[in-house]
Parts: C-alpha cells; sequence; structure tokens
C-alpha cells in the first residue's frame, strides 16, 4: 500500500469525488447553489453505482493493513492531516460561506471546532484492560476495529461534524467513505482531496452524489457501519436499511432543545447577559442548528423584562451575505428549508400569533434570508412549539411552577438537548436531572466538549458521538481468556 504524492492543494475548483486514492469525475453532476444569491457553483460529480462498488473495495483492501498500523502512527497521520486543515482554514472558511450561506466568522469558527475535536479524538487511548481475573485465568478486554465505515453529514456544519467522525473513525483503525451532503459537497471533496497527502489510498474517500448514493451505502453488504447526522426522518430510513445487514448505527438527530429561565436570572436580564446568550444560540447559523434553542420557557415574574431584552438584542443582529462585515444572520441554505420556514410564518400569521419582532430588513435580490422572529406566547399545541424550524424563528413561553415547565419541556418526541438558566445552581441542577435529554447545560447551551459523550434520546438518536463513548461506537468488543 503506498502513499499519494504531496502535491500543490487549493480550494478554488477541481471539485471531484475521491476513491482509492484518485480523484475521479463522473457521467453525471450537478451544481451547488449559492444561498446568499441563488448563483450556481462550481460542477461536481456524482457517485456512480460503480464508484460506489470501487470505494468500497478500495476500503476493504486498505482496511487490512490500516487496522494493523499501530496506534501511535495512526494517531500521527491524523494531526498530520488535521495541522493540514488548520495551515488552509481560512480557505476553506471561504468555501464554507460560498456553498453554506454562514458568516465568514462563523464558518472559520467551524473549521476552529472541528480541529479543535478531531485533535482531542486522536489523543484517546482506548487501551486493553484486564476485565476480570482469578487464580485460573484472565480476561482481557479490547476495542478492535469494525471494518469500512460509512460517513454521512448534513449540510449545516460539513466541516466539523466530518472532522469528529473521521478521527473517531480513523484513530480506532477503521477506513471511511464520507458522504456530503448534495447542498454542501465542496468543502467535504476538498477534504478528502487534502487527506490523500497524507494517508494510504483506500482509507479515507469521499462520494458526492444524489438521493441513490446513501441508499447505496447503507445497503452494502462489505460497509460494517453508518455514522449520520440528518433528520429524523432519513434516520430511520438509515436505521431500516443497514438493519437488514446487522450493521453497526450511530444517528445524530433533530432536537427541538429547550431554553428554561428561572426568576433567580432577574438582575442578569437586567444586564442582558442571559438575553445576549440566548439570543445567540436561537439565531446562530440562522437558526439551523440540531442543538439550537427552540423553545424559550421564561418564569412568569420575569417574562416581560425579559422578552423586551431578548427582542432588542435580536433587534441589533445585522442580516446579510456572508462575507460583508458584521453579518451575523446570512440566508438559509437551500430553497427547501426556506419554503418551510415561510409555511412557519404563514401558519404564525394566519393563527393571529403575536409577533414581537419579525420585520429586520432583509437584504434586496434573491437569497434565502429570513428576518429573526420572536413570537410571544404561542399555544404548545402550534407548529411553532411542537416542530422544529429550521431558521431564525423562535417562541417565546412563560411558565410558573417548576413541575408545569419541566411537564411542558419535555413534552416531545424528541430529546437532544436543553439548558437551564438560573444563579440558583441546586434548583437548575434538580430541574436539569429531571428534563428527558441526553445532554443538559446549566447557564450554557450548546457547549460541547469532544472529551464527553453526545447523545440524543427518544428520536433524537441512538448511540453516541465524541468521547470516549463515541469511539467505542467504531469498535467490536474482544474478549481473550488466558489460562494461569
Amino acid at each position: 500500500m503506498g502513499f499519494i504524492k504531496k502535491t500543490q492543494f487549493n480550494t478554488e475548483g477541481g471539485f471531484l469525488n475521491i476513491i482509492n486514492g484518485e480523484r475521479r469525475s463522473g457521467l453525471r453532476k450537478h451544481n451547488g447553489i449559492n444561498p446568499s444569491n441563488l448563483e450556481l457553483l462550481p460542477d461536481v460529480p456524482i457517485a456512480s453505482s460503480q464508484d460506489v462498488e470501487d470505494a468500497v473495495s478500495g476500503a476493504r483492501a486498505a482496511f487490512k493493513e490500516w487496522s494493523e498500523f499501530a496506534v501511535e502512527r495512526r494517531k500521527g497521520l491524523i494531526n498530520q492531516f488535521i495541522d493540514a486543515l488548520e495551515a488552509y482554514a481560512d480557505q476553506f472558511a471561504c468555501l464554507l460561506t460560498l456553498e453554506q450561506g454562514k458568516p465568514f466568522s462563523q464558518a472559520q469558527g467551524e473549521i476552529k471546532t472541528g480541529v479543535f475535536r478531531a485533535r482531542e479524538l486522536a489523543s484517546m487511548e482506548l487501551s486493553e484492560v484486564v476485565a476480570n481475573e482469578d487464580d485460573r485465568r484472565k480476561a482481557l478486554l479490547s476495542y478492535v476495529p469494525l471494518g469500512v465505515c460509512a460517513l454521512i453529514v448534513p449540510w449545516n456544519f460539513p466541516v466539523s461534524l466530518s472532522a469528529q467522525k473521521l478521527a473517531s473513525a480513523l484513530v480506532t483503525g477503521n477506513t471511511v467513505i464520507l458522504k456530503p451532503s448534495p447542498f454542501t459537497p465542496y468543502c467535504c471533496l476538498k477534504l478528502g482531496e487534502l487527506a490523500q497527502q497524507f494517508f494510504p489510498p483506500g482509507v479515507f474517500q469521499v462520494l458526492n452524489g444524489d438521493d441513490e448514493v446513501g441508499p447505496r451505502l447503507t445497503a452494502h453488504p462489505d460497509i460494517d457501519k453508518i455514522s449520520f447526522t440528518g433528520s429524523i426522518a432519513t434516520g430511520k430510513m438509515v436505521m431500516q436499511s443497514a438493519s437488514r445487514t446487522l450493521k453497526r448505527v450511530t444517528l445524530e438527530l433533530q432536537g427541538r432543545s429547550s431554553a428554561t429561565f428561572c426568576s433567580r436570572n432577574l438582575v442578569l436580564v437586567a444586564r442582558l447577559t442571559r438575553s445576549i446568550q440566548v439570543a445567540t444560540m436561537s439565531f446562530v447559523n440562522s437558526g439551523q442548528v440540531c442543538i439550537g434553542v427552540k423553545r424559550i420557557y421564561v418564569q412568569e415574574s420575569i417574562y416581560d423584562k425579559f422578552l423586551a431584552a431578548f427582542a432588542e438584542y435580536a433587534k441589533s443582529l445585522k442580516i446579510g451575505d456572508g462575507f460583508e462585515d458584521g453579518v451575523f444572520l446570512g440566508p438559509l441554505q437551500n430553497k427547501q428549508q426556506f419554503q418551510i420556514a415561510q409555511k412557519f410564518l404563514s401558519d404564525v400569521e394566519l393563527q393571529n400569533l403575536k409577533v414581537v419582532l419579525g420585520d429586520t430588513p432583509t437584504p434586496a435580490g434573491s437569497g434565502l434570508y429570513v428576518s429573526p422572529t420572536i413570537v410571544d406566547r404561542p399555544p404548545d399545541t402550534s407548529e411553532l412549539v411542537t416542530e422544529e424550524p429550521f431558521a431564525p424563528i423562535v417562541p417565546l413561553l412563560s411558565w410558573k411552577t417548576e413541575d408545569e415547565v419541566i411537564s411542558r419541556a419535555n413534552n416531545t418526541k424528541t430529546g437532544l438537548g436543553g439548558s437551564i438558566w438560573s444563579k440558583d445552581i441546586a434548583t437548575a441542577t434538580r430541574i436539569a436531572r429531571r428534563l428527558q435529554t441526553g445532554t443538559t447545560w446549566i447557564n450554557e447551551h450548546a457547549a460541547l466538549d469532544p472529551r464527553v459523550p453526545f447523545a440524543g434520546i427518544r428520536e433524537s438518536g441512538y448511540g453516541a458521538e465524541l468521547g470516549i463513548e463515541g469511539l467505542k461506537g467504531f469498535c467490536n468488543i474482544k474478549v481473550i481468556f488466558v489460562p494461569k
């Protein structure tokens, strides 16, 4: 197995699939769209059924040697790759803003997050341990790689999610096929191209595709694991397809996360501190965040003060092209999400709900922009509360008793994340323990740590990402009983 030669790398053109160490075009192509102005981006190939077969065969062949590399050697190569990504961070951030729409500063933040998570995950140890020992024998427990893993990433955070999945799979000795969203294929294809300077052919491949490529990967008998981040509906189809060959599956899905504010925050609300933080997590990436704040519950005694402060800060957020100075909200990423957002707004109008903020001017032209919108106390039965607007539209709701707000926050089929905001940490911790979520934060939100597992409950996911538990998801358990 030989290494590919180092070549001059750039992110400005030549977007091709990466199959067994080679850049490959295809007969069929499609284009991404810049959501700020709807201009077509460069052609990208759509992987054929033969491309899928070649990639799986290449990954299977590469696995034999890659899985036997000493773990320190694997770590070294991963870190070289991540160092290179960091060196090209601004170029990747430019490309990310172009294809995804998020402001350049947030794109830079995503690259930085991906680099940090990948480095931390690559530094973790899954050492062999003695699971049990007696006078007769000892049981050695180790974690061995699964084989070929398909990593399917969404369009909202294509770089950071790719980086964390790649690091987890590769450091544990697996080979990977990365499949980006057809809405945002460009950064992922360039990640694959850059990686060929460091990894043997077949270890890290990338296949862009349409609606047929994902199902081919999830159903393929020679793929051992699917790691998928995306919608609940698609996640269910992934799990159903993978079940036919009993593949391992990790799913990170939608959340409808809540933020609950207690009256002990009255002084902090007056200083806008908490309002600014929660506004940021409601509207960052234009609301297109699976663990972003989707429902805000504020104790009745401070509700009016909080609402005023929250709306005042949100009103100051600048909307526009991600390359403009000072922009906080870019466009929604694709027309499908834009249409869904427009339906939410139409329903708000039809139901005559009270809109506190929703008239911030958006740029002229054809971009997919939606103004940050705050709806004052909509019914708990409204779609704005029961569904997840993947857009900068958020309901603000009041509550009186602790039992009441916990019941309302838990009244959902999802359970990804949530947060409690209070100066009384004991109260916040008590409420947090009763929230039915995989992760709950106190006085912060969405502050993930790559050393700590992240997992949804209910329909928000299956299995864990990040932390040692995330790494174990890419491994089989192996036990050897050794006699004395």
